[in-house]
């Protein structure tokens, strides 16, 4: 079945890309969720796939002037912690996502936040976001042991 992508599709195709997939990849999961659409179609004449394109292109250069923008931020998250630096409780993708979103003013979405695992020890570390596929900026998280009173 040939198909022509109206989004992108990790790991599979881009906006505008026209590419064979399995009959049932096509029906039952990426029709039904207007991720493309036949080629044979005469929607696929139609000029509206085109404005998507361009759209796309904006999209992406949004993308890299946002990753300009995070590129090399540091956020400092203080928590509690007990012996041997561990943490009461953890830190997850969620809590760095929305320290995010009041340091640097950007609502990044905890999914795209490339944490293996949440962090459970006091410390330095390197987490990557990932905007788009090509488009991966780093930031640290500095994770410090809240004042006792």
């Amino acid at each position: 079945m040939r198909v022509i992508f109206l989004e992108d599709v990790p790991n599979v195709a881009r906006v505008g890309e026209i590419k064979e997939v399995a009959n049932g990849y096509g029906r039952n999961f990426l029709i039904p969720k207007k991720l493309a659409r036949l080629t044979d179609s005469p929607a696929t004449s139609q000029p509206q796939v085109l404005p998507k394109l361009t759209a796309q292109d904006q999209t992406e250069d949004a993308l890299v002037k946002l990753a300009n923008q995070l590129e090399g931020k540091e956020i400092t998250l203080k928590v509690r912690a007990g012996a041997k630096d561990r943490l009461y409780g953890s830190i997850t993708s969620a809590d760095i996502a929305a320290e995010l979103q009041i340091i640097a003013g950007v609502a990044v979405d905890k999914r795209k936040l490339d944490l293996a695992e949440p962090i459970r020890q006091l410390g330095s570390y390197e987490v990557a976001i990932r905007l788009a596929r090509d488009i991966v900026p780093r930031i640290k998280v500095t994770v410090t042991a809240e004042e006792k009173e």
